[in-house]
């Protein structure tokens, strides 16, 4: 998942945890497309590739959601993200006549239970929702042996009990804002374009799949909702490339609260916070 994953549980019950770490290493190994022996890996490569339950259940999701979004969340950025800037290995900066020829058409990955291909010129990447979708697996396990715990990779956070979180400061050191939840079993998803880019942050790794290009609207946006993790990880991603009247009102028809901070220095906070999190 390129990130760090941190458990926290009551020392009572630190003897889940390891069993913890082993679905998220599972979850990686099924999903990466740097890890030689993923299905996504061998899928990326060969177009054709076994997949297991839980890149099947990737790509069930995927569906889902490039669906709800009306199509900004879209794994079949993989063609821009993995050969064009090469986020994470061996980076670029994309062409705008590379961009213009990459496909990006969902409609090209197919799948069932057991396989999934991809059409000529087609990569996908689950980095818009793989980490929350090992958070929400994590999450089950632990709810299933009734430990209250908090799971965080890097900006997707499961609370299963109350928990407190900061909104990272893109311009600096320190926390932007800190907030508390106000109930248990509640998921924090965070997007920006700050973190990984190339070169330029009008370079970044959040890229409009209608556009082809990077979005610079949003510097973060952070979602806070009893939503599972994967699916936060998701509207997070698909939100942010978004224009911005439209992703005002995607996010407004759900059942989540927001804190958004714009490029222009706006900050938003939707008006139901409270019924989710409290500022410290």
């Amino acid at each position: 998942m390129s990130t760090f994953v941190t458990i926290t549980v009551e020392k009572n019950d630190k003897y889940f945890v390891e069993h913890a770490f082993k679905i998220f290493k599972d979850i990686d190994a099924s999903l990466s497309s740097f890890n030689k022996k993923s299905p996504i890996y061998k899928l990326n490569k060969n177009k054709k590739a076994k997949i297991n339950n839980y890149t099947y259940e990737a790509f069930v999701q995927s569906k889902k959601f490039y669906k709800d979004t009306d199509a900004y969340f879209n794994i079949a950025i993989g063609s821009i993200t993995k050969d064009l800037y090469r986020f994470g290995a061996d980076e670029r900066v994309a062409s705008r006549d590379e961009l213009k020829k990459a496909r990006v058409d969902f409609n090209d990955v197919f799948f069932t239970k057991d396989e999934a291909k991809l059409a000529k010129g087609i990569k996908v990447d689950f980095g818009g929702m793989g980490k929350g979708f090992g958070v929400d697996y994590v999450s089950s396990y632990f709810r299933g042996n009734s430990v209250d715990a908090t799971i965080s990779a890097s900006g997707d956070i499961r609370c299963l009990g109350i928990c407190s979180f900061d909104i990272q400061n893109p311009f600096g050191e320190g926390a932007l804002s800190s907030y508390t939840t106000t109930k248990k079993d509640l998921g924090i998803s965070t997007s920006g374009n700050y973190v990984r880019y190339v070169k330029s942050k009008n370079n970044n790794h959040l890229i409009n799949p209608k556009t082809k290009k990077s979005q610079t609207t949003f510097v973060s946006i952070t979602l806070i909702s009893e939503l599972s993790s994967s699916a936060l990880d998701a509207y997070a991603t698909a939100s942010s490339v978004m224009p911005i009247k439209k992703a005002y009102e995607f996010l407004d028809s759900l059942e989540l609260a927001y804190i958004i901070l714009q490029s222009n220095g706006d900050l938003k906070i939707s008006s139901n916070i409270s019924d989710y999190a409290l500022k410290k």
